[in-house]
């Protein structure tokens, strides 16, 4: 059983949510992230989502494009995200690190070579937004020899024919998105997404996780009420933006604000 796995039945036994933050590695520098992730971790983080540098983010709002622009302005890679995980690793062995990225920058490393490389850096699990299921047959099979799950995106669109094709294909858990659009956007409708949840739920025994839309404790709370986990990524990326020249102050900020949504999540409904 891997990290993710073990992480929401823990957290399923102890009748907890998972809270599931965002942040781009190497954003605003290098020697920012690996502070910020065990930061996220001490103040309630459960899954860290660590989102790989590309050029071309087209599932992310400006405010993720954004930060994906300061991090790759450091020149930072596939191969320096794996560092951070390795050196994150050397510390903290039970938080599962999900990176949340592209296709690219995995084709060209190799299948077999990342799935080698992640495993060895202490990598749980890989979402790649651009990888429709009917393709990731040899992606898979290359994961799962080293226990690493695909997480895979599931839209308010997705059709119920498709929504088995993932349910088939996935593991660890599912990322709802809950509008739609890109990350960062507005308008989240909660009854309607907790609507949503529970006809996945009818499909699959996979935890299914909300994400884009959250952006402050009352919706995390809300969201929570049905989810199995809360992921949060925006807010959390504006935050460390508008203090990116203030690198003591932003990683307790960050920290607040993710002990902030902790509080709400675990508060009764």
């Amino acid at each position: 059983m891997g990290r993710i796995t073990e992480c929401f039945e823990a957290l399923k036994a102890a009748n907890h949510k998972a809270l599931i933050p965002f942040i781009t590695a190497g954003d605003p520098s290098p020697e920012v992230t690996l502070p910020l992730l065990h930061t996220l971790v001490e103040n309630g983080a459960d899954i860290i989502e660590l989102g790989v540098p590309f050029s071309d983010p087209m599932a992310d709002g400006p405010v993720i494009q954004r930060s994906t622009e300061r991090a790759l302005k450091h020149n930072i890679g596939l191969h320096n995200v794996l560092d951070i995980v390795s050196e994150f690793r050397k510390t903290n062995k039970k938080t599962p690190i999900i990176l949340m990225g592209y296709l690219n920058p995995v084709e060209i490393m190799g299948y077999g070579k990342f799935a080698k490389q992640a495993s060895a850096a202490g990598v749980d699990g890989i979402l790649v937004v651009d990888m429709p299921p009917e393709e990731s047959d040899e992606l898979q099979s290359e994961l799962k020899q080293y226990g690493i799950d695909q997480v895979f995106l599931l839209a308010p669109t997705t059709s119920d024919k498709r929504l088995a094709e993932i349910c088939s294909k996935a593991s660890g858990f599912l990322y709802y998105v809950s509008l739609k659009g890109v990350t960062g956007s507005n308008q989240l409708n909660i009854e309607e997404v907790a609507g949503k949840i529970a006809h996945i739920r009818n499909l699959t025994g996979l935890p299914v996780g909300v994400g884009f839309g959250i952006k402050d404790a009352s919706s995390a709370k809300s969201v929570s009420a049905f989810s199995d986990a809360v992921i949060v990524g925006s807010s959390l990326v504006n935050l460390i933006a508008d203090l990116a020249d203030k690198t003591d102050r932003m990683i307790t900020e960050a920290g607040k604000f993710i002990a902030q949504l902790r509080m709400a999540i675990d508060a009764p409904h």
